[in-house]
């Protein structure tokens, strides 16, 4: 059985964390990159696949089809799959971010309250 819940430390060493397997997750691609001072992600682009980035530490740089955007702790990007992209770090500080692809789209709002589950008044 897999552990449903991690931290990134728990996911290996280097730049590549694996999330998806440990975490049992089919639905979609999950990975925690993390980048060192000065480091450079590598520029791609997808056949299907689009991204999200999410960065939780440090203050990286996003690439997008040649637009630098300077991103920061809680800073998102979403990029089309054939879009090209890189990431890099160009501050001080390690930058960890987290990377979540996906394809064919939204599934829409399914969520349902188990049984003897009353909605939040709201």
């Amino acid at each position: 059985m897999y552990p449903r819940v991690s931290h990134y430390d728990e996911l290996g060493e280097g730049g590549v964390r694996r999330v998806r397997a440990p975490l049992g997750i089919e639905a979609f691609g999950a990975n925690v990159f993390v980048y060192s001072p000065g480091e450079d992600g590598r520029r791609h682009y997808h056949d299907a696949q689009d991204e999200l980035y999410f960065v939780h530490a440090g203050t990286p740089q996003i690439e997008i089809d040649g637009e630098v955007h300077q991103l920061r702790p809680g800073s998102l990007a979403h990029v089309p799959a054939s879009t090209v992209r890189q990431m890099r770090n160009r501050g001080d500080e390690t930058a960890v971010v987290l990377v979540i692809g996906a394809k064919d789209g939204y599934v829409g709002r399914d969520g349902r309250l188990p049984d003897g589950v009353e909605a939040p008044g709201r």
